[in-house]
């Protein structure tokens, strides 16, 4: 296998930089491109332990003072023998170095290549390898703690449990299949019936926590909705903190979707603010009323704004109804600074509301409760909850299995029946950790990933 080389941080200006290395090679390219201050090679120091010398260019001429650490195969971050040159970071120096690493003999690492190293190596599995995009990509203190979760293989050995109990069912009966003349206990129906009890339990609680994952990971598409003039601006302005949107009094300012990231009560909302909710002559307006509806029904979540120094007209009626269509909807009653003049009982039962006035800031601590309360972390410890539709699949498919089983063995039908399912189920299973994955499908998977990581 080759030696791979990469510049794991990025190409901007930066106080520290880092360059990576990995392969059978590694440790004489090491040497190769380092020069310890105390005159030893790098590769007589001990593994794991920071070395301060000069980094060399493809001349051997110093390009930086800089620490090496190298790392042995089977204690490294790919199973392989590793280093990495922490230097200042400086593209140019960057650069340099990663030029002399490639005349020393490494190659350019393709994206994700380290972690996919480390999956064939077995370092990790692949929900562990996704762990890492996640926390590279996490925009929340929730999704950090998930990725790192996973990361640590609380799901991995969640998956496996299940999948080993399924296996221990289907090798001691094609054991005793197999071997008729050994005294081999064989499967009691009851064994059977708990260890597809318990894995359709365990996989139906994976499958339920990815909603709250695909929340963690990517936030919840919130569509900012009502007639014109009663604030949506003004209240995507509050929540990002700046005005990125055109605030006036005059009706119909917003034309188009405006959109938006932001924490809110410890959730990330991807709002989307729309064109106002009403009747119009003006083409252009029109065209982002139809955008307002369109992501109205594309959104998980409806904040529904209305005016609270105004009754309730027509077009709030008309934003309400499209509101509750979401998976989820607030209202907002906006300008509690102002006398109020909206009847609250009004509005449809069961439907959550906050009150605040998105000019002055007041009451937004009470919107960030509502969608704590809307979107709640849950009980599972983080790490558990699955974070992509690949995951979901193969759980569903594993799910759908078991069930299966189960319904075979409670139906009376013999063993090999009940067990074609069970094994069904193992193949997905395996699939999710990448026991049994197809080799597309691990390239799809890290080609996720950046150069370097």
């Amino acid at each position: 296998m080759d030696t791979i080389a990469a510049i794991s941080t990025g190409n901007q200006i930066a106080a520290i930089g880092i360059l990576r290395l990995s392969g059978p090679e590694a440790l004489p390219i090491a040497d190769a491109v380092f020069r310890p201050a105390d005159g030893k090679p790098l590769s007589a120091h001990p593994r794991r332990t920071m070395v301060y010398g000069a980094l060399l260019d493809r001349s051997g001429v110093p390009i930086d003072h800089a620490l090496a650490v190298t790392f042995a195969a089977g204690a490294s971050y790919t199973g392989e023998d590793s280093a990495e040159f922490h230097c200042h970071g400086s593209p140019v120096v960057l650069q340099e170095g990663l030029q002399a690493l490639f005349a020393a003999g490494a190659r350019q690492a393709t994206g994700g290549e380290f972690t996919k190293r480390a999956f064939l190596s077995g370092c990790m599995d692949l929900t562990e390898a996704e762990a890492v995009i996640d926390l590279i990509e996490a925009e929340t203190a929730d999704a950090a703690r998930n990725a790192v979760g996973q990361l640590s293989g609380l799901l991995r050995r969640e998956i496996e449990g299940i999948y080993d109990r399924l296996m221990a069912i289907t090798s001691r009966f094609y054991a005793v299949v197999d071997y008729p003349d050994e005294d081999i206990e064989d499967v009691e129906q009851s064994d059977m019936l708990e260890t597809l009890t318990a894995a359709e339990s365990s996989l139906a609680a994976l499958l339920t926590s990815f909603d709250r994952g695909r929340v963690l990971k990517s936030g919840v598409p919130t569509a900012i909705i009502g007639r014109p003039n009663v604030g949506k601006s003004s209240l995507l302005n509050a929540l990002v903190g700046y005005e990125r949107a055109i605030v006036t009094d005059v009706a119909g300012t917003t034309r188009d979707t405006v959109e938006e990231k932001v924490l809110c009560g410890g959730v990330l909302l991807r709002l989307i603010d729309t064109a106002g909710i009403r009747a119009t002559a003006d083409t252009v307006e029109q065209i982002g009323v139809s955008r307002s509806r369109q992501a109205a029904e594309a959104a998980d979540l409806c904040l529904v704004v209305l005016d609270g120094s105004q009754p309730l007209t027509g077009e709030d009626r008309e934003a309400l109804e499209m509101a509750q269509q979401a998976p989820t909807a607030l209202a907002v009653v906006n300008k509690s600074d102002l006398p109020q003049a909206l009847d609250v009982s009004a509005l449809p039962a069961g439907l959550p509301r906050v009150a605040l006035c998105a000019k002055t800031g007041a009451g937004l601590g009470e919107l960030e409760a509502a969608m704590a309360d809307l979107f709640p972390a849950g009980a599972a410890p983080r790490g558990q909850f699955l974070t992509n539709p690949r995951q979901a699949a193969a759980v569903e498919r594993a799910l759908s299995a078991v069930r299966g089983a189960l319904s075979a063995l409670q139906g009376g039908l013999t063993p090999d029946a009940v067990l074609t399912d069970a094994e069904a189920a193992l193949s997905a299973l395996g699939e999710l950790t990448g026991k049994t994955a197809r080799e597309d499908l691990v390239a799809q998977i890290f080609s996720r990933f950046c150069v370097g990581k």
